[in-house]
C-alpha cells in the first residue's frame, strides 16, 4: 500500500504543474496523449474500486456502456478511453486524484488475501494492489517520456518483480505454451542489491539481469 501511494504521488507531481499544451503532449503509448493515459488510470482505477466494493461487473458495464464488444482487454481500454477523449484536463486530473484517494481507501479497509473480482478473474486484494502498483508505475513513465522527465527506479519494483514471477504460469497459459519446467529469477535490484525469487522445485531456467529492465518487459 505504501508503494501504491509513492507511484501514485509521483505520478500527481507529473501532471499536477501541466497547461493544457502539456496534457495535449503524446505519451509513449502509440496514439495516447498524457490526458489519454491519466484518463485510463482514472477508468480502471473506478473499476479497481468497484472490485473492492462487489461491484466490478456494474462499473465495467457503465464503462463500456454503448460500446461495441472488444475482441481483447488492450482493445476495451483504448474504447473506453476513445468514447471520454477531449475532456478537460482540470476535470481528468480530479478524476484521477480522487480515485486514486478512494482506491487506497477500499484497499486498507478490506483483508489482504479477500478474494475479489478483476478483469482476469478472482485474485486477492494484496494482488489487485499490486496490479495497480504495476500499471501505475508503467503509465507514469509513459508519461515521463511526454514531459522528458527522468524516472528514477527504486524498491517499489520488487512488488511489480513478484507478481511477474507469480504470475508467468497464466502468461505461458495465454500464449498457448506450456514453461519447460521452474522458473527462478536472479535481478539486480535499483540499489544494487540482488533479488532473489526461487520456486520450491529446482529451477529449469533463471532469468538474471536488472529488475528495471524486468519489470518493463512483464
Amino acid at each position: 500500500m505504501a508503494a501504491l501511494a509513492a507511484q501514485q504521488d509521483e505520478l500527481t507531481a507529473l501532471v499536477a504543474p501541466l497547461d493544457d499544451a502539456g496534457w495535449a503532449r503524446p505519451s509513449r503509448c502509440e496514439g495516447w496523449t498524457v490526458s489519454d493515459v491519466v484518463l485510463h488510470l482514472a477508468q480502471t482505477n473506478e473499476m479497481a474500486i468497484g472490485s473492492t466494493q462487489g461491484r466490478f461487473d456494474e462499473v465495467a458495464a457503465a464503462l463500456a456502456e454503448g460500446l461495441p464488444p472488444a475482441t481483447s482487454v488492450d482493445e476495451g481500454a483504448g474504447l473506453m478511453v476513445a468514447r471520454e477523449r477531449g475532456r478537460p484536463p482540470a476535470e481528468v486530473r480530479a478524476r484521477w486524484q480522487e480515485g486514486a484517494n478512494t482506491l487506497r481507501h477500499e484497499l486498507s479497509r478490506i483483508e489482504p488475501d479477500r478474494r475479489v473480482q478483476w478483469v482476469a478473474g478472482e485474485l486477492s486484494a494484496r494482488t489487485l494492489a499490486t496490479t495497480r502498483l504495476a500499471e501505475t508505475w508503467i503509465h507514469t513513465g509513459d508519461v515521463a517520456v511526454a514531459l522528458d522527465h527522468e524516472v528514477v527506479a527504486d524498491d517499489r519494483l520488487w512488488h511489480i518483480v513478484r507478481l511477474a514471477w507469480r504470475t508467468l504460469p497464466y502468461a505461458f497459459a495465454q500464449a498457448g505454451h506450456e514453461p519447460a519446467g521452474p522458473v527462478a529469477f536472479a535481478l539486480v535490484a535499483p540499489n544494487g542489491d540482488t533479488w532473489h525469487f526461487t520456486p520450491d522445485d529446482p529451477p529449469t531456467t533463471t532469468i538474471e539481469g536488472t529488475a528495471l529492465d524486468l519489470c518493463n518487459v512483464a
